[in-house]
């Protein structure tokens, strides 16, 4: 935990930093694909999947420490060709529980943060899962355990997989020649990411592009198709919490609702999107019928709405950045409450700029828990002075929420006469 929250205080600058750049070029050529408010929700997004990774909010079915004690056949060093194996295996791994998140049900709301933004740039890669409280792929490293590639090899080379799917999220690369026949490009992974008919379900690989050649699975981007991106069931939120969640509602509510005792327990593993028979008439959920004709989601926010929307991201970093220096210092009951409260801060800034009225509740709350925090430690986790900073930005950000609550609950007593 200690060590990945290290490499974090590099990762999340740079990151930032790189989205900062797309949109600055975008907009110097007059084709910026990054809107703010989509790029908070993303950046809010990424926040949160890698505060659960750090507080360790998630359960191995069977861990690979434990594949690698059974089935080691070899006993191999540390050295690069153990390495390039680890990578090769993790890559072949990484297609097949992207098919998975792709055909199955209850998969899917694992997956769907990550094509949820309606936009495709370096920003919507950070959209990742805070739901994959279970892992349940990690059976597809049974190749490396039998290699005998050490636990702490894996370990390395799962961050770094994950950092490298990074750049090939934008618009502004166009095809490569020949690294299309070896790489996963932002060319391939536009496809992935459209939702036009001739795109749906293709390109899954992560790195190295021939599983798709290999599986059946590959599609080149046409030039008479431009890429629609987002999901068919459209999120229509900002808030990564709920877009999280979402689908796995649906599959609740329609187990639930189901006659057929067989619905009820085979919906989960049903490919994606399956419900029971009449349900679409019976239970209406909103799709997009025609990719080329629906309205994005983009509630009309204030520029100082948008502002303070940035300003909340920010602070939000600071906080993360905070934790993820400090792991090796604050006791285990500190890192689960200061983690909370960044959850918290998240959900409140994209609940803010989803429009929501009554986002007052959840900043009285953050205010009475700042409060809390204040008279139990008598410092911010060991910073007195940042204490006094933290009380005053969360009393502003209480009463911009009242004031927004009181403007829009006037504007449709307006609209009402």
């Amino acid at each position: 935990m200690e060590e990945y929250g290290k490499i974090l205080l590099i990762a999340m600058p740079t990151f930032l930093v790189l989205v900062l750049l797309e949109k600055l070029y975008g907009y110097l050529k007059g084709s910026d694909t990054v809107p703010m408010d989509d790029a908070v929700s993303s950046l809010s997004s990424g926040m949160t999947n890698v505060l659960k990774d750090v507080l360790g909010l998630s359960i191995g079915i069977i861990s690979y420490e434990w594949l690698f004690s059974k089935l080691a056949i070899f006993s191999i060093e540390n050295t690069v060709v153990v390495y390039a194996i680890a990578f090769i295996v993790i890559d072949f791994y990484g297609y097949w529980s992207h098919r998975f998140a792709h055909k199955v049900n209850l998969f899917w709301n694992h997956h769907v943060i990550h094509h949820s933004s309606e936009e495709f740039n370096l920003a919507c890669a950070l959209r990742q899962p805070i739901s994959g409280i279970f892992k349940f792929f990690t059976f597809l490293l049974i190749p490396a355990a039998i290699m005998g590639v050490p636990p702490e090899v894996i370990a390395i080379i799962l961050p770094l997989h994950l950092f490298m799917q990074f750049w090939y999220h934008t618009r502004h690369v166009g095809k490569l020649g020949f690294i299309e026949y070896i790489l996963v490009t932002p060319s391939h992974h536009r496809v992935h990411h459209a939702i036009n008919p001739e795109y749906l379900d293709k390109n899954l690989s992560q790195i190295f592009i021939f599983w798709d050649f290999l599986f059946g699975t590959f599609q080149e981007e046409l030039e008479d198709v431009p890429p629609v991106f987002g999901i068919s069931r459209p999120a229509l939120t900002w808030n990564p919490f709920k877009i999280n969640f979402q689908h796995f509602f649906v599959l609740c509510k329609d187990a639930w609702n189901a006659k057929k005792l067989m619905d009820k327990l085979t919906i989960w593993f049903r490919p994606t999107g399956w419900r029971p028979e009449g349900f679409d008439e019976l239970y209406p959920l909103h799709k997009i019928d025609n990719v080329y004709s629906f309205s994005k989601y983009k509630p009309t926010l204030s520029r100082f709405q948008l502002y303070w929307g940035i300003t909340h991201l920010f602070v939000v970093m600071f906080f993360l950045l905070d934790l993820f220096s400090r792991l090796g210092s604050l006791s285990f009951i500190y890192i689960l409450v200061y983690g909370a409260y960044i959850f918290f801060t998240i959900y409140s800034l994209t609940d803010l700029m989803d429009k929501n009225k009554w986002n007052f509740l959840f900043e009285i709350f953050r205010f009475f828990a700042v409060i809390a925090i204040g008279l139990w430690i008598e410092t911010w986790f060991g910073y007195s002075t940042v204490l006094y900073l933290v009380y005053a930005y969360q009393l502003i950000a209480l009463l911009i929420s009242i004031a927004f609550y009181r403007n829009e609950t006037k504007e449709k007593r307006l609209v009402a006469y």
